[in-house]
This record gives C-alpha cells, structure tokens and sequence, in this order.
C-alpha cells in the first residue's frame, strides 16, 4: 500500500436500470491503465483506483476500454490529498482524443465541459460555478454523468448541478478524471464506478 493517509470510506449507492459495465476495483484486471511517469501515477491501489497528477495544468484520464452511445455513469470520489483547487470527475464519449468531461474541485467548484482538438471548454458557463452541494477537503463525493442524446447532465450527491446540450461527440469510451490547476500533487482515489443505460 503506498498510499500516504487513510482512504476516505465508500458506500456503495444503489442505481436502477440496466448495468452496462461496473467495477469496484477489487480485481487489478479488469482493464484500466497501471500505469507511472514522473508526471504522476494511475493504477489500482487499496481496493480503489488512484490518479495522482504531480504535473500542473494537466488532466490524467484512465478508462476501461469500452465503447457506448447514451449512458449514465457514477461513481465516488475522496481526495487523498494535495490542494482543494483540483479537477476531480468522470468522462463521456472518449474516441480516443476527445471527450465531455464533468468535474468538480475540492473547494466546491464544477464545471461540465468538452475536451476537443487539444483544448478544454466549458459548455454552458463561461467558469467553474461554485455548488454548496460539494463536499469540500478529503470528503467523499458521489459523481454522477448522464450523456444521453445530445443531453449532459452532472449530478453530485444526487443533486443536478449542470446540464447542457452538445451533439458534437456521439459515443465512446467513459472513464474517471483527476487533474491540477496551480499546485501539484492532486491525489485521487475512486470507487463503484457503474455504467448504466438511461
């Protein structure tokens, strides 16, 4: 176990519909990345999977080799440590260069967004909006991405915070997404990652 602090603590949240694909990263092969650059870390690690990003300005994204059209995804989210200004979420539609991303920091912020042609943009708002809905600090948050049609929709805690229409990505590939503004050393643990059909 290589982490530094205790894992923040997961409870399972049940969800209704068809599941497409779920993973509680108990088993090391059930496909997403073990990988480790100087730039940071993403692999399995204490029955989650762990993104540590020590770059700045940098996103690191892992998914599990899949490909859908609409979908629902959640999963939990604990920072294990490094700053609250953070990107922490989940992603839609990955073709292997683009992607709709939902993310939120530890200091309350989000933002629902594409990653196209090398650049991030916020879709329907021109900055990360803050939400009283997030749980701040190491708190465990429960992320949820509808991409359905031409429909994105972020939820958090069960509560909408987002949502806008794009119909420029059609399907892909989901994942999870950790990533740094300023500071280095974002540490990200996830857990019960489920894909269901909307």
């Amino acid at each position: 176990m290589i982490l530094a602090c205790a894992a923040p603590s997961f409870t399972a949240t049940p969800s209704t519909g068809a599941i497409l694909f779920k993973d509680d990263f108990s088993s090391r092969a059930s496909g997403w990345d073990h990988t480790k650059y100087a730039e940071g870390i993403m692999d399995y690690d204490a029955g989650g999977y762990r993104i540590l990003v020590n770059a700045l300005q940098v996103n690191f994204w892992a998914t599990p080799q899949k490909d859908f059209s609409d979908v629902r995804i959640e999963a939990d989210a604990g920072k294990l440590a490094g700053p609250d200004e953070n990107r922490i979420g989940l992603i839609c539609r990955f073709n292997g260069e683009d992607y709709y991303f939902f993310i939120l920091s530890s200091d309350g912020y989000s933002g629902l967004g594409i990653f196209s042609k090398g650049e991030a943009t916020l879709l329907g708002q021109t900055e990360m909006q803050y939400s009283e809905k997030i749980k701040t600090g190491a708190a465990v948050n429960h992320l949820r991405a509808d991409c359905n049609g031409d429909t994105l929709t972020f939820y958090v805690n069960g509560f909408k915070i987002a949502e806008v229409h794009d119909s420029t990505l059609t399907r892909g590939d989901v994942g999870l997404l950790a990533g740094t503004f300023d500071q280095p050393g974002v540490d990200v643990i996830f857990d019960n990652f489920v894909v269901i059909k909307p």
